[in-house]
């Protein structure tokens, strides 16, 4: 349909909705406006100026959630969608917030895991929800007052999914003890300021396995239901609320989708490992790989110039063809002065001793350009656990979060068992060091050097980073009956076509004879010249 003049006068209404549920904006646009411009509108009335790490989800008419392109039409995305509604969420949760440049930036990241906390997909020990859940009321209620704190006040805000008297009355404790030392030693929150209760805060949550994981539910070549999630770190599985896989982004060399298959292509220095996991529907499938690429593209990329990758397609189908936009982490960092731009002769010499960081590994010095292709289904479907991680209590559980927000992690039985021990057990809560499954980028290391501690293992990380290389060079694609029955189709009859003003229209001594056949003149008369006049008259009506 060719676009009248009036379209532009057309103004769509639309609903997003905030990190807390109470507040909503309502937004307006245009046929013709973008992603971008929705996000960035978003952004402005919070007061955002750090709009990178931020999206917009929503979820199509089939139940299937979606992140707003920022680089595509807005209403092509949303065409099916009624009301329109989108949620304003943290996209790429950064490695250590506290490096966030603005406050109101860590604010809006702190209202997110407040959310993935109360919503199950936080998963941490009972001590840890207890300090979070104490920090939480610290920076809304402030410090513990007995003439306004009474009874179980705890009970009337809503902290965490499952939320027992066990552990509010371990809430109600930490409020109450000041701070001795370290606000995660022996101590309470009392006595933190806002600001503090906030970044030590952001501090825990940042170090918990599920931190900036979005679990996607997904099956094993077995059939076992496994939740699949992605961060700045790589993709990490769970099952039965216990972390069994983690595949760091230095790890992965591939990644791409067959119809339902999701497939992690791993390059190890002794051998290479394919694992794949079942969606439950091809659009789910394309949306995990979607999150995969575009977590993988902004934490390991140098630039986000023509950062362009193909994947899926089959036998009867196009493939899917993504092109990041927006800037990377490297760029962010290198934009607000917390890491020093790249310098491409040390980074093409060979010599080592040099740590990259491991949230953007060692990648070319030049920018991708053209696709960035990935193969199709392999053989093996699956490869032997890479590393096992012990069973930890939770406090989340049982039921799924809203549709908007994703699945929660955690099993019933993983609850209670925590929530015994955390009966139990009446010592504080235990000092929160730095996890081993994530690795944070190098300038995180250098500037954090005091606040988060260094893992021991930095030299084999580094030296994992220095090896690491993208495939580049795209595969042939798979082939498709669809894609080249519609090229021979069109290439045919554009030749009958030709061949028939050749014989009609023109007065060669080689297609004379050809011409006198009774056949081609009774092809003529009654098909060729009436198509002709017709033609004629439909141009001349026409201009």
């Amino acid at each position: 349909m060719f676009k009248s003049r009036g379209d532009s006068n057309i103004v769509y209404k639309c609903t997003v909705r905030l990190l807390e549920d109470t507040e909503i904006l309502e937004c307006e646009f245009h046929p013709g406006y973008k992603g971008k411009y929705l996000l960035e509108h978003v952004c402005q009335q919070l007061n955002l100026a750090e709009i990178d790490y931020f999206g917009l989800r929503y979820v199509d008419s089939a139940g299937q959630r979606h992140w707003l392109h920022i680089a595509k039409l807005i209403l092509k995305q949303v065409k099916d969608s009624s009301p329109m509604l989108f949620s304003f969420r943290v996209k790429f949760y950064p490695p250590n917030p506290l490096l966030l440049k603005e406050d109101v930036t860590r604010f809006q990241i702190y209202l997110q895991l407040k959310r993935d906390l109360l919503h199950g997909r936080l998963y941490c020990t009972a001590n840890e929800a207890a300090m979070l859940g104490a920090l939480i009321i610290q920076i809304e209620l402030g410090d513990y007052d007995p003439s306004i704190h009474i009874g179980n006040y705890v009970a009337e805000m809503r902290l965490l999914l499952r939320q027992t008297d066990a552990i509010e009355a371990r809430i109600q404790e930490l409020h109450r003890e000041p701070v001795e030392g370290s606000p995660c030693g022996t101590g309470g929150v009392k006595g933190l300021t806002t600001q503090e209760a906030e970044r030590t805060f952001l501090k825990i949550a940042c170090q918990l396995d599920t931190y900036g994981v979005d679990p996607h539910p997904v099956k094993d070549h077995r059939g076992n239901q496994l939740y699949l999630g992605i961060n700045h770190g790589g993709i990490l599985t769970f099952q039965g609320g216990r972390k069994t896989n983690h595949f760091k982004w230095s790890e992965v060399n591939k990644i791409n989708f067959e119809g339902r298959m999701f497939i992690v292509h791993l390059n190890y220095p002794e051998k290479k490992h394919t694992v794949g996991f079942k969606c439950p529907s091809g659009a789910a499938c394309r949306h995990v790989w979607c999150c995969a690429i575009e977590q993988m593209l902004f934490f390991t990329l140098p630039s986000s110039s023509d950062a362009c990758v193909y994947s899926g397609g089959g036998l009867f189908s196009w493939g899917t063809k993504f092109k990041y936009v927006g800037r990377t982490e490297r760029e962010i960092l290198e934009r607000d002065g917390l890491l020093a731009p790249r310098d491409h002769s040390e980074e093409g010499s060979s010599g080592g001793g040099r740590r990259k960081a491991s949230s953007v590994p060692a990648t070319p010095s030049t920018p991708m350009t053209g696709d960035f292709g990935y193969s199709s289904l392999p053989r093996s479907t699956h490869s032997a656990p890479l590393e096992e991680s012990g069973g930890v209590g939770g406090v989340g559980g049982g039921a799924e979060g809203e549709m908007c927000d994703g699945a929660c992690l955690l099993s019933g039985a993983a609850v209670d068992i925590a929530l015994a021990c955390c009966d139990k057990s009446s010592a504080a809560c235990p000092e929160y060091s730095a996890r081993d499954p994530y690795e944070h980028s190098s300038t995180e290391s250098a500037a954090t050097h005091g606040t988060l501690g260094t893992h021991g293992t930095q030299g084999t990380h580094a030296s994992q980073a220095e090896e690491w290389r993208p495939a580049l060079q795209p595969p042939p694609r798979p082939f498709s009956l669809l894609r080249a029955f519609v090229p021979s189709f069109l290439f045919v009859w554009f030749s009958l076509a030709l061949t028939a003003l050749l014989v009609f229209e023109t007065d060669w001594p080689l297609l004379r004879h050809l011409k006198r056949k009774p056949e081609i003149i009774s092809l003529r008369h009654h098909y060729y010249a009436p198509l002709k006049e017709y033609l004629k008259k439909k141009v001349v009506e026409l201009f």
